[in-house]
């Protein structure tokens, strides 16, 4: 039997660092992954009726509470909201479009939004809210 000579070199892999390093990374993540929530500040009022099925992929017009608009994730002027609304709904058959307001844009410019929208060709325009917390 050989023993083994303690002059030559180690080749063993020290995992111990590796492992060190994975740990601080996963807390990292685990502290920063809730932080980095997608969405937009809009603040829907709350109602207490239910929500309606949606059958294909909802086409939605984000008003922000700085009166900015978003459709479909991308920001338009509102003078473009016409024109940009058609654009969206030309190969369409169903006409069909989701309002999200904060609830501190003024009553006016939101009507404003639903004027344009109708005046574009749309059938359909549904208010998006939350459900009425029973607790409040």
């Amino acid at each position: 039997m050989k023993t083994r000579d303690t002059k030559g070199p180690l080749s063993e892999i020290n995992v111990i660092p590796l492992v060190d390093v994975m740990l601080v990374l996963l807390i990292v993540f685990m502290i920063t992954a809730p932080m980095m929530q997608h969405g937009l500040g809009i603040d829907i009022p709350n109602v207490t009726a239910k929500a309606l099925p949606a059958k294909e992929e909802p086409q939605v017009l984000n008003v922000t509470k700085d009166q900015r608009l978003i459709l479909n994730e991308k920001k338009i002027e509102f003078r473009d909201l016409k024109q940009a609304i058609q654009f969206l709904f030309a190969n369409r058959d169903k006409k069909e479009i989701y309002l999200r307001a904060d609830k501190d844009v003024p009553y006016g410019f939101v009507v404003k939004c639903m004027g344009t929208i109708r005046e574009a060709g749309v059938d359909k325009v549904n208010i998006v809210t939350k459900p009425l917390d029973r607790n409040e």
